[in-house]
């Protein structure tokens, strides 16, 4: 069975902006949700796919962060050519790594990483999570057991110099954190599975930001944007989108 392709979405709201970031391995669906929310309050969401994601894992491991890069930097482009001059931005794991790297790098009205981590896993550790991501894809697509066996064989055969980069870049942007003034709201789910939740505090304790927060979401795991506090998870990022400096204020 061929999988439907996630794509990007933008929901059109109002003059204020947000860009939705989705993690490593994820796609858009996991920023729906909230895109959703946030357009029912009055703001237009625009979120990319990244390259190499919602595809075939063999696709996904010949691209690495600097592409994902020139996604999440197209996707704050597409908003600019859409007229909104102000954008603040909210990522999930690897998009919260991304949305603090645009706090040093683009003009921006705020920040909201979510569950961002700040110390990379062992190539091991994030080895096994693509072979266990890949064995997934393919049972969606409904492989026999046979054939998911010897592709995975195959997959394993694959250089993976994705992994390598992927710990620089979070490395590179916990080096920068100092660098960022804009106000940031940082989200960490304390039942996270998939990244060491100090990051959080590593986050809050580095950023020069006047205007920080960090809040730990007690019932949440790592996809912090589909849990059970999701509901409120849209609320408080809602409630902190209000508090910043937008012109139509």
């Amino acid at each position: 069975m061929k999988l439907v392709e996630p794509k990007p979405f933008t929901f059109e709201g109002g003059k204020r902006a947000v860009l939705l970031l989705h993690g490593f391995t994820g796609t858009t669906a996991d920023v729906r949700m909230i895109g959703r929310f946030l357009q029912k309050q009055g703001y237009t969401c625009h979120a990319p796919l990244y390259k190499g994601h919602g595809v075939p894992p063999e696709r996904l491991v010949h691209t690495g962060p600097e592409d994902w890069w020139k996604d999440v930097e197209s996707g704050y482009q597409f908003l600019k050519d859409q007229g909104h001059e102000e954008i603040a931005v909210c990522g999930l794991s690897l998009g919260g790594v991304f949305s603090l790297k645009i706090g040093y790098t683009l003009p921006i009205k705020g920040m909201v990483p979510m569950c961002a981590p700040m110390r990379s896993k062992t190539e091991d550790a994030m080895y096994k999570g693509i072979l266990a991501y890949a064995r997934e894809y393919k049972k969606r697509e409904q492989k026999s057991a046979e054939q998911i066996e010897e592709e995975m064989n195959a997959f394993q055969e694959t250089p993976m110099a994705t992994l390598q980069a992927l710990g620089q870049l979070i490395e590179d942007v916990k080096e920068h954190l100092d660098h960022i003034y804009s106000p940031v709201f940082i989200v960490q789910a304390r039942h996270d599975q998939m990244i060491d939740v100090n990051s959080a505090s590593t986050i809050h304790d580095r950023v020069e930001s006047d205007e920080k927060t960090l809040k730990w979401y007690e019932e949440s795991t790592h996809v912090i944007t589909l849990d059970k506090e999701k509901e409120q998870l849209h609320e408080d990022i809602y409630q902190f989108l209000e508090t910043l400096d937008w012109s139509d204020k």
